[in-house]
């Protein structure tokens, strides 16, 4: 009889345990986990890598020159500007907060900028104009940054692909600077026609920049949720907002003044794109997946 009382409570005990593990939680229980789930992911920290090319494009404001031209007029001796030609790159670390749709962004960048512009003189004799040396001057400088962006990001939708815009402010500073000029020219003056070249002069020219400068950007870009990854793409217009060109070092480097170059006074603008992988430091669980709803 005992046997029989201890087996049939426990079985009741199980029965019930059964029950309750079957019964579905209140409608407002859910309800109320969804909030709390769906407020913790309207905060999110981002952290991860981007890389990819940039092109620059220098714009002259005031323009400088070690020879002056007496025969004809200095501005066919003005320096004439490649835009956009010449690839760098540039590798950033993206530090993001997310907070229901808006981003602050700081992303400290190491960029590699090129840029290229040309020059001619030409020399001839007043008493036989088939007497004429004509020279042209190739000239390619190389800077190397450390930028300090902050941007604004809004994203337009709030799917798995993630469209955006952005805006900001950026501050850089020069790690170092090199210039390469190549002369090339024809002469007409020793009784034929000869093609003239010589060895590039190659120096070190980050005396001749400032320090630092500022700008403003703006850009676009896309955001792809991958699990917990969020792979992203993006464009931005950076425009130099101050002078590159340390002018009290301008005619500092004799090598440069001796084949008649000196910086203009100019700012720099970039084209920058990137592509990268961005991963999120807050979770709800191992299990979880903290970008999708």
């Amino acid at each position: 009889m005992r046997r029989l009382l201890l087996l049939t409570a426990f079985i009741i005990i199980c029965s019930t345990i059964y029950a309750q593990s079957q019964r579905k939680p209140p409608a407002g229980f859910k309800k109320k986990a969804k909030q709390q789930q769906n407020s913790f992911l309207d905060k999110q920290w981002w952290i991860g890598l981007k890389v990819g090319p940039n092109l620059t494009k220098a714009s002259p404001e005031t323009r400088y020159s070690v020879l002056t031209p007496t025969n004809y007029a200095l501005p066919l001796t003005d320096k004439r500007y490649d835009g956009f030609k010449k690839l760098g790159s540039q590798a950033t670390l993206e530090i993001t907060f997310d907070y229901k749709g808006i981003g602050f962004s700081f992303q400290p960048t190491y960029r590699l900028s090129r840029f290229t512009y040309t020059n001619e003189f030409m020399w001839d004799n007043p008493e036989n104009a088939a007497e004429m040396l004509q020279l042209k001057y190739d000239h390619e400088l190389k800077l190397d940054y450390a930028d300090l962006p902050f941007i604004v990001k809004y994203d337009i939708t709030g799917n798995t692909l993630r469209p955006y815009i952005q805006g900001g402010v950026f501050y850089s500073m020069l790690i170092n600077a090199n210039k390469t000029v190549e002369i090339s020219g024809t002469d007409f003056a020793s009784g034929g026609t000869n093609e003239l070249s010589s060895e590039p002069v190659i120096v070190g020219a980050k005396d001749l920049f400032h320090k630092s400068y500022w700008g403003l950007m703006a850009g676009a870009g896309l955001h792809y949720n991958l699990g917990n990854v969020r792979l992203v793409f993006d464009a931005s217009y950076r425009i130099g907002m101050s002078n590159v060109t340390d002018t009290k070092n301008r005619f500092s480097n004799d090598r440069l003044s001796g084949i008649g170059d000196a910086l203009d006074d100019m700012k720099i603008n970039n084209i920058v794109l990137s592509i990268g992988c961005l991963f999120p430091m807050r979770f709800l669980s191992t299990s979880f997946k903290s970008i999708d709803r």
